[in-house]
């Protein structure tokens, strides 16, 4: 609560594309919050018409929106905040799901640091039939915490953030020049560490959803495109031996993924320059030999709530 005693309002943007059964799980959970304060979500639909069934009034409405801006998840998110007026304004991907006193938890850790902006929690992983916690072991994230590790746990759908950090001379928008709009989370995270340490509430008040059922699956050029426009905008990940080699490695495996041997031993002998301990270079040295499959090894990993 604040010090009069209110909880802050908070306005919910869920960016959407043709998955209309998950969107109304993922809406379920905002609506089932035992959250005190006013909760207002805004539901976007990125290149496809809105559905304005799913409008309601009341104590918790939801309003529908076309994405306003540029095509993509970061240009849907972006409309999204735009349009809110509320206290603090929280992400939820339309394949997520919250539980009920998730809302409430974070706002209850993020006031007890009235200076703090962005607000992040645990979530698990849910692949096929099975469910894998993902936590972080800390309450606050600093910004060499986030060089050296994407630290998925802290997922977009996690963000609680103060409204008035997205002003442009604050924190500004999401960036919506991000290849596919992928990594413009980690980036978020980024921006925001940078003016101070993000409040972490480590349980796992989230539920993501593994597989096939994102949308950037297995798009391996976007993946790298985005890893190298995050190495350019952030140059201190370049300069973190943990950070870089954890990065080059990933651009080893997603070459060594899409058939390009080339790319995939430049990489692999960048990361391992970092350091020489960076397992990314081990998988893609092995997919490079033909010994395992990138695909293969994802796939493994995913059921245990990892990813490459």
């Amino acid at each position: 609560m604040t010090a009069a005693g209110h909880w802050p309002s908070v306005g919910v943007v869920i960016p959407t594309r043709n998955r209309p059964e998950l969107l109304r799980r993922a809406v379920a959970g905002i609506v089932a919050q035992d959250y005190p304060g006013p909760v207002r979500t805004i539901v976007v639909f990125d290149q496809h018409d809105p559905d304005v069934s799913l409008c309601r009034g009341g104590e918790r409405p939801l309003d529908v929106l076309p994405n306003l801006r540029r095509p993509g998840l970061a240009g849907a998110r972006n409309t999204g905040i735009v349009a809110l007026d509320t206290d603090l304004v929280a992400f939820c991907d339309d394949d997520d799901m919250w539980r009920p006193t998730k809302l409430r938890r974070q706002v209850h850790a993020l006031q007890q640091r009235p200076q703090a902006e962005f607000c992040t929690c645990a979530i698990e992983v849910e692949f096929g039939d099975r469910l894998t916690p993902r936590l972080a072991g800390a309450s606050l994230i600093g910004l060499d915490d986030l060089v050296r590790s994407r630290m998925a746990m802290l997922h977009s759908s996690t963000f609680l953030v103060r409204r008035s950090a997205f002003a442009p001379d604050e924190m500004g928008l999401v960036a919506e020049d991000a290849p596919g709009s992928q990594n413009e989370d980690w980036d978020l995270l980024l921006r925001a560490a940078r003016r101070g340490e993000i409040v972490h509430a480590d349980e796992p008040l989230v539920r993501v959803l593994w597989g096939r059922s994102s949308m950037f699956a297995y798009e391996y050029a976007t993946k790298m495109a985005s890893l190298r426009w995050m190495m350019s905008r952030h140059p201190e990940i370049a300069a973190s031996t943990t950070g870089a080699g954890r990065v080059y490695g990933q651009l080893a495996c997603w070459s060594a993924a899409t058939g390009n041997r080339r790319d995939a031993w430049r990489w692999t002998k960048a990361a391992m320059r970092s350091n020489w301990r960076e397992p990314r270079a081990a998988i893609a040295l092995a997919a490079v030999t033909g010994v395992v499959k990138v695909e293969s090894v994802l796939g493994a990993l995913h059921r245990r709530g990892h990813g490459i």
